[in-house]
């Protein structure tokens, strides 16, 4: 039985998922390691090669070793190895949206995080703040149908946000003062939403085996006339993270309870991370969430696992368990 490290893939997180396999493979030793290329092959690779990757939040990873497999579905195929596990390191499109849980579904191979119908649900922001709508307190929000609708959201609010729908790591967010003027990539889906001052909170859910807990709040300080963007949470640029965060007792357990109510009514598995803001009013609104969350040495979930004395090593190890597990009774049913 074998750990196959899959990361890469053909979103434009995919310097996210490289540095998060690095850490992974680090705390493993010695598993497997697949890069799915961005214009589809699948590598066998080295874990030397990979840990020798510098800046792999600014800089494509090169495997050295030629493809092994044209594309996902013909590696998923012709697995070399005997009930593998699927440690997923993606993050984005189609390895964090369901299409991929989708397809090792049907072909009954383990992986860790959450199912395909989870894991489709949660990425797609219009749909997730639907379904959680009567859980959680959030901000009103619109999808974008053209510029109106962004114009008629600012005759409301004085400070609007726009978010892709379906994407992650801060990337595309785009923030509209009112009288601003704006630019949008028509190609793109957008959420606009009504944007809350406060403080930004963000929380992970784990599940280990005996149902889902919540781990100790995280806060994000940003600096004035700074947003919490790619070049912020990877980079190190214009914000920094507090954890345990310095709050109150009951703010912390209001964004507890959000994260904890995000994930179990989306149905996710394995871990989550939440993102919520706590606003003057000290009412905590739900953002979005995260079913495959970053896990790089900078990313806020391994944060939030040190926080609460729990191994990265071993969270790993018990996720592959988990994953195992549940194709085992997936496989009987």
């Amino acid at each position: 039985m074998a750990t196959i490290v899959l990361f890469g893939g053909p979103s434009d997180e995919r310097h996210v998922s490289v540095a998060s396999a690095q850490n992974i493979v680090r705390a493993l030793g010695a598993p497997l390691a697949w890069f799915w290329a961005p214009d589809g092959p699948v590598h066998d690779v080295a874990i030397d090669d990979l840990l020798a990757h510098q800046r792999p939040f600014e800089i494509d990873f090169q495997p050295k070793r030629p493809a092994i497999w044209p594309n996902i579905e013909q590696a998923l195929d012709t697995l070399p190895v005997d009930d593998p596990v699927f440690l997923l390191a993606l993050h984005g499109s189609v390895g964090e949206d369901g299409t991929l849980q989708r397809m090792m579904e049907q072909r009954g191979i383990a992986f860790t995080g959450s199912g395909s119908v989870a894991s489709a649900a949660a990425f797609d922001k219009e749909h997730a703040k639907d379904t959680l709508r009567d859980r959680v307190r959030m901000p009103e929000s619109r999808v974008v149908r053209g510029p109106q609708t962004i114009r008629e959201m600012l005759d409301e609010y004085d400070r609007v946000v726009l978010k892709p729908v379906p994407g992650g790591s801060s990337r595309g967010l785009v923030f509209v003062n009112r009288g601003e003027d704006f630019h949008i990539d028509a190609s793109v889906p957008y959420l606009v939403e009504q944007f809350i001052a406060g403080r930004e909170l963000t929380v992970g859910v784990v599940d280990q085996g005996d149902g889902p807990f919540a781990l100790p709040v995280l806060e994000v300080e940003v600096d004035a006339g700074r947003s919490f963007d790619y070049a912020g949470k990877y980079l190190g640029t214009g914000s920094h993270e507090i954890c345990p965060a310095n709050i109150s007792d009951s703010m912390r357990e209001s964004t507890q309870d959000v994260g904890l109510a995000a994930h179990t009514t989306l149905a996710c598995e394995g871990y989550s991370r939440t993102d919520v803001v706590a606003a003057d009013d000290d009412h905590i609104y739900f953002l979005e969430l995260n079913t495959l969350p970053g896990l790089t040495t900078a990313s806020l979930l391994p944060q939030e696992l040190r926080a609460a004395g729990i191994d990265f090593r071993g969270f790993l190890e018990r996720q592959v368990e988990l994953a195992r597990q549940r194709a085992a009774v997936s496989f009987r049913a």
